[in-house]
């Protein structure tokens, strides 16, 4: 029996095999880098309406900035163990806060919180990461200043604290953070301390700016002062109730974020440097001072408040004794000269040759003599 050629049947047997680069160019880079490539490409368009909020962002490795312009990658970098990433941003949109979300997996009642500026100051825990929103204040000089316009303005700064990364979120026009980054950036041997170095430099600046905004109104309350209490000052009742007014704002932005400070210099925290936590305590001792000082506004603008309005009351008592006064004496000549105007036949002195100069001076001594009584009396 003849031999079949079986390798020539099989190959006559054999199916056309794809070309698999014309079926899937893509994969001509190999599975790996596609994958990778898409990763990239996701990424990108994840972040980029984030980064259109961004005042500044950059990967910080031990304790210098790293000269990268690709943010996902540098994300990437610092999730991998290679130093942290900080992006500011300045009053995102909601859609920029639930992209940071997706981006650095934050809880989303955090996020919440994040987007309103007018944000109770405090500190929650999550499982990966911190925040802690503090309130801002900002001093508004007399030249910048409407007519009963606030003396004090109010703002908002969100800080996120991860393993690998430090984000801060900045409402209103307080507190830039520009030159805080810079100042940072000088000081490798802090920043190399991690992202919990940067927390204590946002909150240091934001009670920093409590003190500049106390001494401030220190000065404005001291001016009101010397106004209210000088001989003849001017009271000014409106000025006096919108400075009080924005001391109680003042009081409402300082004394909640006593006790977050206090717990991040007393408790250890993951998340904390334990060199970064000794630091707190000196920001929680600033922050106590201004509260001290904030409440002796308060209780100042108080005093001075009911001295203007006594010494209101008493100018209008006065006023109205100086009326008093010269109404009674001009009620004299007009009695007389009343008595002397009614048509009778017979009256006194009416047919005397000095009966009118009498009478005037008559007028006049009466006047003058209580002229003279009223103004011994301190009524003129």
């Amino acid at each position: 029996m003849a031999r079949t050629n079986r390798t020539g049947l099989a190959r006559s047997l054999a199916l056309p095999r794809p070309q698999l680069r014309n079926v899937y160019p893509a994969l001509r880079y190999g599975p790996i880098d596609v994958l990778q490539q898409r990763s990239i490409e996701n990424e990108s368009a994840k972040t980029g309406g984030l980064l259109e909020a961004a005042v500044d962002w950059g990967l910080y490795c031990n304790g210098r900035r790293m000269q990268t312009s690709d943010f996902p990658r540098a994300v990437r970098s610092a999730q991998q163990g290679e130093g942290f990433v900080w992006l500011g941003l300045h009053e995102p949109s909601s859609e920029q806060l639930e992209q940071l979300g997706d981006v650095f997996s934050l809880h989303p009642l955090a996020l919440e919180d994040a987007a309103s500026p007018r944000q109770r100051p405090k500190l929650e825990r999550h499982e990966s990461d911190m925040f802690l929103a503090m309130r801002t204040l900002a001093y508004v000089d007399s030249v910048d200043r409407d007519a009963g316009g606030d003396v004090v303005e109010t703002g908002a700064v969100m800080v996120f604290v991860g393993d690998y990364f430090v984000i801060t979120i900045r409402h209103g026009k307080a507190a830039a953070l520009a030159g805080l980054r810079r100042r940072l950036e000088g000081d490798q041997e802090q920043l190399a301390l991690g992202p919990s170095a940067v927390l204590h430099a946002v909150a240091d600046k934001v009670v920093d700016d409590y003190l500049a905004v106390v001494d401030a109104v220190q000065q404005d309350l001291e001016e009101i002062e010397s106004t209210v209490f000088a001989p003849r000052g001017n009271t000014d009742i409106e000025r006096i109730y919108q400075l009080k007014r924005d001391v109680i704002e003042m009081k409402r932005t300082v004394q909640p974020l006593a006790a977050p400070l206090r717990e991040l210099s007393e408790r250890p925290r993951r998340m904390i440097h334990a060199e970064i936590r000794e630091y707190f305590r000196d920001v929680s001792d600033h922050l106590a001072r201004v509260h001290e000082q904030v409440a002796s506004f308060d209780e100042l603008l108080t005093s001075i408040l009911q001295a203007g309005l006594a010494r209101v009351s008493i100018a209008e008592n006065e006023d109205m004794r100086k009326i008093s006064a010269w109404v009674a004496i001009a009620a004299v000549p007009t009695m007389i000269a009343g008595i002397y105007g009614m048509n009778f036949e017979h009256m006194p002195e009416l047919q005397h040759t000095w009966g009118y100069p009498a009478v005037l001076t008559l007028m006049a001594t009466i006047c003058a003599g209580l002229f003279r009584g009223f103004k011994r009396n301190g009524w003129l």
